[in-house]
This record gives structure tokens, sequence and C-alpha cells, in this order.
């Protein structure tokens, strides 16, 4: 009888693998998290943060697996957990890497036409330059910075 009983398995027919999804305030503590997850309360002492509270903390989720999580708005919208103290340390670019960035952004931010670095991405897919380039819109001198090599007339 010992034998039989060391042979049985317990096995779950609904086990789709899958990390448990809480629904709308169904999970533990689910009131005081998704406060947290709308950035309306602090995180709550239950060990569990979503990307962006452990983005704020410092830290990233360092491979482990999400744990459940909250899914509202007829599962549009969803947050998985992580627990903090596996959490690792954010990591830093290195200074080739931050170089690539800033090549990658400036070729997104400046005007071919004008030659002039603006704060924020140029629609140069649709119009092709800045919008002062384009149809005479006159743009905000704090809104670019000059071509290198570029001298005041004065």
């Amino acid at each position: 009888m010992a034998d039989e009983l060391e042979d049985l398995v317990d096995i779950d027919v609904y086990d789709d693998g899958k990390p448990v999804e809480f629904g709308w305030l169904q999970g533990p503590n689910a009131a005081a998290i998704l406060a947290a997850v709308r950035g309306q309360g602090p995180v709550p002492k239950t060990g569990l943060a979503t990307r962006r509270q452990l983005r704020a903390l410092g830290l990233r989720p360092g491979g482990q697996n999400a744990m459940p999580g909250l899914s509202w708005r007829n599962g549009r919208r969803k947050a998985y957990f992580y627990r903090i103290e596996l959490a690792l340390p954010k990591r830093t670019p290195t200074l080739a890497q931050e170089r690539a960035l800033d090549r990658a952004m400036a070729a997104r931010q400046t005007c071919p036409t004008c030659r002039r670095r603006y704060h924020y991405c140029l629609p140069l897919k649709t119009l092709g330059s800045c919008l002062e380039c384009y149809d005479g819109t006159p743009a905000d001198p704090a809104t670019y910075t000059l071509p290198p090599g570029h001298t005041l007339a004065a």
C-alpha cells in the first residue's frame, strides 16, 4: 500500500503554466497595490513591486520570473509583480553605449535641412524636416541648439 502512495503524483489539469492573474481588486492587498501602480500611494509592505516601482527604487527584476499580477480594463492593462529581495541594482551604461544612444537620438532630433538639433524628435518620416523648414512655422529658439561651427551675426 505504501508503494502505491509513493507512485501517485498530484496533477492539476487546469494549470496552463502561466502565472496566476487576478482580476479587478481580487488579489491580496489589491487596492493598495493598484494605488501604488498608479502612483497614488506607497509601495505596500508585501515585498512585491512592479517594474516601474523597481525602477524608482533603483532596481531591476534581474531575471526572476514574474509573480501573479493584476489586470484591469478587461485584461488590456496588466501589472506583474517581482520580489524586491531578488531584484538587482540597475546597470549603468558604458561610455560607448551612451555615445551610441546620443548619436541615435541626434539622428532623430536633427533637421537635415538647417542642421539644428531640437530637444524633441522631429517628424522626419512624414515631413522630412523641422516645421520651420517645412512650412515656415517659426521655432522657439529655446527648443533647439545651433549646429556646430555656427557663429552669431553680431
